[in-house]
Parts: C-alpha cells; sequence; structure tokens
C-alpha cells in the first residue's frame, strides 16, 4: 500500500483565477490506504484517481481548503425547501462506475457550464473519465446515483474516511438545474456523516473571486486549514464562521 509512482510540482495557467499563474504539488499514488488519503486530505490536498495534488504557490494564497462541522450543522428552512423538493429522488450509493449514461450527462454538465459560466471543457471519453473518477477509489471511494424513477440524473463522486466525507466532484442533467441538485448532494452529504458519526465534509479549495466555487463559504459551522502543513506537521484547522 502507498506506493508512491511520481510526486512534482508543476507551473501552469491559473484554474480559478485570470491572469493567474499556478503551481502544484502532485503525488501519484498507487494503492493508497485510507488511513494515509484521510491524512492528505487532512492537509490540504485533494484526489482524482490515484493523482493527489494542491496548489503551493508563492505569491498567492486564494485557494482555501475548508470543512463543514458536521456535528454542529442545523438545516436552514432553505436547505429543508430543497431537501423536500428533492424528496422524489431515489439514491444509490456505490462504488464508482461508469456507463454511457455518466459520459453523456458529464458531457452535457460541462457544456451549460460553458455556456453559463464560461468554463473551459475538453471533450471527455472513457479512458479519461475512468483515470479521473475509478481508478485509485481503493475501499473509500464511492459515487452517490440520484435517479428520478428509472433515469439517471446526478452523479456525486465522495471518498467516506474515517474522519470525515471528502467531496470529490459532483455533475447532473442540465434538464434538472431548477432542482438545486448541487446544493442537495452536499445536504444528502451532511446526513450521510451525520448517520454514520463522521465529523467533517471537506470541500476541497474556496476562491474569492471565482463564481464556481464561492458557493462554499455559504456553509457553516466552517474551517480554514491554515497554511499548507507537510505530512510530519500536525494540521491546524481554524474556526471561520
Amino acid at each position: 500500500m502507498n506506493h508512491l509512482l511520481k510526486e512534482c510540482a508543476l507551473d501552469d495557467t491559473c484554474s480559478y483565477l485570470e491572469d493567474k499563474r499556478q503551481t502544484m504539488h502532485y503525488k501519484i499514488i498507487d494503492d493508497c490506504s485510507k488511513a494515509y488519503c484521510s491524512e492528505l486530505i487532512e492537509r490540504g490536498w485533494r484526489r482524482f484517481g490515484n493523482m493527489f495534488f494542491r496548489p503551493v504557490c508563492r505569491e498567492c494564497s486564494a485557494c482555501e481548503s475548508l470543512k463543514i462541522d458536521v456535528d454542529h450543522y442545523h438545516f436552514s428552512k432553505s436547505a429543508r425547501r430543497v431537501i423536500r423538493k428533492n424528496s422524489d429522488l431515489r439514491t444509490v450509493l456505490q462504488r464508482p462506475t461508469m456507463t454511457q449514461a455518466h459520459l453523456d450527462i458529464f458531457t452535457l454538465y460541462h457544456d451549460y457550464m460553458k455556456c453559463h459560466r464560461e468554463w473551459e471543457t475538453q471533450p471527455i471519453n472513457p479512458q479519461n473519465y475512468y483515470m479521473s473518477f475509478i481508478h485509485g477509489y481503493n475501499d473509500y471511494g464511492y459515487e452517490v446515483l440520484y435517479f428520478d424513477k428509472e433515469t439517471l440524473i446526478g452523479v456525486d463522486l465522495i471518498d467516506i474516511l474515517p474522519n470525515g466525507i471528502s467531496s470529490i466532484y459532483f455533475y447532473y442533467h442540465p434538464d434538472y438545474s431548477k432542482r438545486s441538485l448541487g446544493r442537495y448532494s452536499l445536504y444528502r452529504q451532511i446526513m450521510m456523516a451525520q448517520e454514520n458519526n463522521l465529523a467533517w465534509i471537506y470541500l476541497g479549495y474556496y476562491v474569492q473571486g471565482c463564481q464556481s466555487l464561492e458557493y462554499k463559504n455559504q456553509y457553516d459551522p466552517l474551517f480554514q486549514l491554515e497554511g499548507r502543513p507537510e505530512e510530519e506537521h500536525d494540521p491546524i484547522w481554524s474556526f471561520l464562521k
């Protein structure tokens, strides 16, 4: 377990803010254990497939790692309305899979976001979908499938770790955009964590000024990771709000 295949830092155009450069630290780990994955996520890393990454930009600290305090989270009236609105949906929790429906919805979702938020998109194919969302799930990676009757309409990729749930990626069919499925999927994660006595929902990065990530600051109680701690240092999470 935890076979480190490659580690590097790469400079590129920033994924979140225009006219910025970013430096990302990457680890490619084969057979990463649940315990080690949890240690990395707790220190601000994210996982796609068997690749873990985090920003280490010298002149910018805009990427802030956030997590929701599940034990003290209370659903607002607005949250309860979203939950009621989607109470007719059927959900399935299982290991990550790939079907043509997955690929079709993924493509439709990104075409929709390109139109509405000017996302840069690249065509998806089975190989890169597999490498991003299926490969490397080990004994902690799952998908939550959302069905309207028998029709797949949303896919939520998550890691269920000893101390919490790490949100990886969520996408949905644009025809169901009025259902607030992004918010609903996160509420479902919180409920799942509460039912299983898990303390945190790891939201990944919040970046002020990046419309696609600013929603993460709407939840509370919320904690923020201080800096980018190395593995030999204990992570410090400060109460944000």
